[in-house]
This record gives C-alpha cells, sequence and structure tokens, in this order.
C-alpha cells in the first residue's frame, strides 16, 4: 500500500518574544517528496483571521497591507521575517504550505509577544520609620516604563513569605503591612519582570521604633500641647477683634462729644475780632436801663454839659466819607462801664433837644469833643472808660 505523501512543518520555537523596535523571525522548516517551488501563506488571528503575505517561493504574490508594507520578507524554508515590530503585530501566527503534486498542505502556528523593556524600579515609602502596632504601613513599587509587568517583593533580599498580615494588591503592586511588629524592621525592595525584561529597585530601609512609655507620654505631650496652642490662638483672635470694634466705638464716641463741645463753644465764642477791625474808634454812650429815676436826675445835667459848648466845635463840618447817620434815638447803644466812679456813673442824651444841638451829637466823633460826656471806647474786645474835658 502507498503512503499519502504529503508537507510536514516544523519549528524550533513556538513562542517568541519580541522587543519593541526590534525585529522578529518566526522559523519553519518544511519538507515535502516534490521538487516544485512551494505556495506559502502567513496570516494572523484576529477576530478573523488577517492574510499577511502570500508567496510562490520566495516571490510575493500581490500587494501587501499597509501595516506591513517595507517590513515583510519570506524566506525559502518558509520563515517569517517581520522589521520594527509595532504592539499591534502582537498575536498568534498561522503558516500554511502547499506543494500541487503534494495531496495536503502543511500547517503550524506561532505565537508572537511584543513589550517595552522594563525601566529600573524603586519603592515608594509615605516614611522611613513606623511605629510599632501602628495599624498599617503602605509600601509602592513604581517604574517609568515596561508593558506586562509582574512584581515581587524582597525582605533582605529574599521573597516574602506568606503571612497575613502582609497584603498585595490585585497587580501586587502595592505591599501593606497591618499591625506592624518589630520583626518588620529590615530592608525591602521589589523585582519587576516582562517577557523581554526585568528591574530590582535598590533597598530600602525601615525602622520600626517600639511603642514604649516614654515615647508615649512625649507624643501625647506635644499633641496636648499643640491642642492647647491652638484653642488660645483660636480665643484669642476674636478677642483682639472686640477689643478693637470697642476702641473704635469709643474713639468715635469721644471724637463725636469733642466735634459737639467745640461747636458749642463755636456758637458762644462772639466773632468781635471782625467787627473790630472795622470799627476800631466805635463809641457808645453809657445808659442805665435799671433806675428810671436816676435817668430823669441825669436830665438836667446832660443839658447843661451840651449847652456850654463852643461854637467852634457845633460848625465843624463831619469827616469825610461817614454819614451822619439815623437820629441818636434809634442808633444808639449802651453798655454798663466795668470801672465807672461813683461821681459820674451815667450819661444821658434827651431826644427832645432842638434840631441844632442834636447835630452836635450826631455823629461819633463829635461826641468826643462834648464836655462833661463821659464816653467808652471799645478796643479790642475790652472796654474803658474815657473822661475827656472840654
Amino acid at each position: 500500500m502507498d503512503l499519502l505523501e504529503g508537507v510536514n512543518i516544523t519549528s524550533p520555537v513556538l513562542l517568541i518574544h519580541g522587543t519593541v523596535g526590534k525585529p522578529a523571525l518566526l522559523s519553519v522548516k518544511y519538507t515535502s517528496t516534490s521538487n516544485d517551488k512551494p505556495v506559502i501563506k502567513w496570516q494572523v488571528k484576529r477576530d478573523k483571521p488577517v492574510t499577511v503575505v502570500q508567496s510562490i517561493g520566495t516571490g510575493i504574490i500581490g500587494n501587501l497591507r499597509a501595516d506591513y508594507r517595507d517590513r515583510i520578507k519570506i524566506f525559502e524554508n518558509g520563515s517569517l521575517l517581520i522589521h520594527e515590530l509595532q504592539l499591534s503585530d502582537e498575536g498568534t501566527y498561522e503558516v500554511e504550505i502547499s506543494i500541487t503534486d503534494d495531496t495536503f498542505t502543511g500547517e503550524m502556528n506561532i505565537n508572537l509577544t511584543v513589550d517595552v523593556p522594563i525601566s529600573k524600579p524603586h519603592v515608594v515609602l509615605a516614611s522611613s520609620t513606623v511605629l510599632e502596632l501602628s495599624e498599617y504601613f503602605t509600601l509602592n513599587c513604581s517604574h517609568e516604563n515596561g508593558t506586562k509587568p509582574s512584581y515581587t517583593w524582597l525582605k533582605d533580599g529574599k521573597p516574602l513569605s506568606n503571612d497575613s498580615r502582609l497584603i498585595l494588591s490585585h497587580d501586587q503592586k502595592v505591599l501593606t503591612i497591618t499591625r506592624v511588629l518589630m520583626s518588620d524592621d529590615d530592608t525591602y525592595s521589589c523585582l519587576v519582570e516582562n517577557p523581554i525584561s526585568n528591574g530590582r529597585s535598590i533597598p530600602i530601609k525601615l525602622t520600626v521604633y517600639r511603642r514604649s512609655s516614654l515615647y508615649i507620654i512625649l507624643s501625647t505631650g506635644g499633641i496636648f500641647l499643640l491642642v492647647t496652642l491652638v484653642t488660645v490662638c483660636a480665643c484669642w483672635k476674636p478677642s483682639k477683634k472686640n477689643k478693637r470694634k470697642l476702641d473704635k466705638q469709643s474713639s468715635s464716641e469721644y471724637v463725636d462729644q469733642n466735634d459737639e463741645h467745640l461747636k458749642h463753644e463755636v456758637e458762644i465764642v462772639p466773632r468781635s475780632g471782625e467787627h473790630e477791625r472795622k470799627n476800631p474808634v466805635a463809641l457808645y454812650i453809657l445808659k442805665d436801663k435799671e433806675s428810671p429815676e436816676a435817668e430823669e436826675e441825669s436830665l438836667p445835667d446832660s443839658r447843661n454839659a451840651v449847652e456850654p459848648a463852643p461854637p467852634s466845635y457845633s460848625s465843624s463840618p463831619p469827616p469825610p466819607g461817614r454819614s451822619p447817620g439815623p437820629p441818636v434815638r434809634s442808633a444808639r447803644r449802651y453798655h454798663r462801664s466795668p470801672a465807672r466812679s461813683p461821681t459820674t456813673s451815667r450819661t444821658h442824651i434827651s431826644p427832645t433837644r432842638s434840631p441844632t444841638s442834636l447835630g452836635r451829637i450826631t455823629n461819633p466823633t463829635r461826641m468826643v469833643r462834648t464836655a462833661g460826656v463821659h464816653i467808652i471806647r471799645e478796643q479790642q474786645g475790652e472796654a474803658s472808660p474815657v473822661e475827656i474835658n472840654a
């Protein structure tokens, strides 16, 4: 009986780990009883198979896909070389080799992985010291680059033994020590690996302090002092604000009171300076309004004092620039003299005098020359009696 003839395919490696940016060779060999050129077809398995290349011998048939163009090469034994690997090149590749004279076609599957190398990792700690019996302490293994990493934690260079107090995250990247003990005082490091590389961190020393009575006293004392300072500060700030508000209110009330006092003073104090500057020689005739009898008694004396005046004084013209003014009865003002003598205490001008005699005293400057008349001159806010004898 004749044996069926066909193509047999073999491969030295069924799993190839490729690195991004580098080439990968999917190596195969085939055997056949025919000397004709084989038909080679490579395709990658996705949701549905995607053809990578087809060839007769080493000659490529048709056009390549855009993502494989200029990166594919076929060898005579059927092997496939992919240049400049990309992460999207990862997958399961299937090769089919057939010869016309052979009865059946040979097939082979090769897995290809594409990864990024692991960069040097390092252990990240919140603090290099921890207090005994603390609830938990966390160590994190960190690295910048690397795909499909796997983490291994080492204590004093040896993998950690199983312990219920040691908890690893789902990716084993984070190690958590619960209820820290003195035995946890040691050096820790992490080992990171992927199919094409690995990296180990520098050991980190974790120091565990014993929870002694002195430490408890110091720690609680520090906390008490901190709480006290915070409380004092919290109580002190509002008191300062209230004090400032009270000071501002009192100062504003004091200023208001002073302003009112000054206003009263301004209203009470007469503005005599301006009047004195305008009328520096104002003359006033004294009159005692309290005793009408004395006024009547002084009437004859005043008549006698006015009548003997020399005619030269009565005929003198009034000073230029000053009007005779209204009659004395309507314009005269009376002030009590602060230092008058008992004999010459009052003087009165009769309103029933004749026009000639009245003209002698109409002008205030003529009154100075009138004999027997006691007048007062107001100068600089003070009154002093002046007696002029004819």
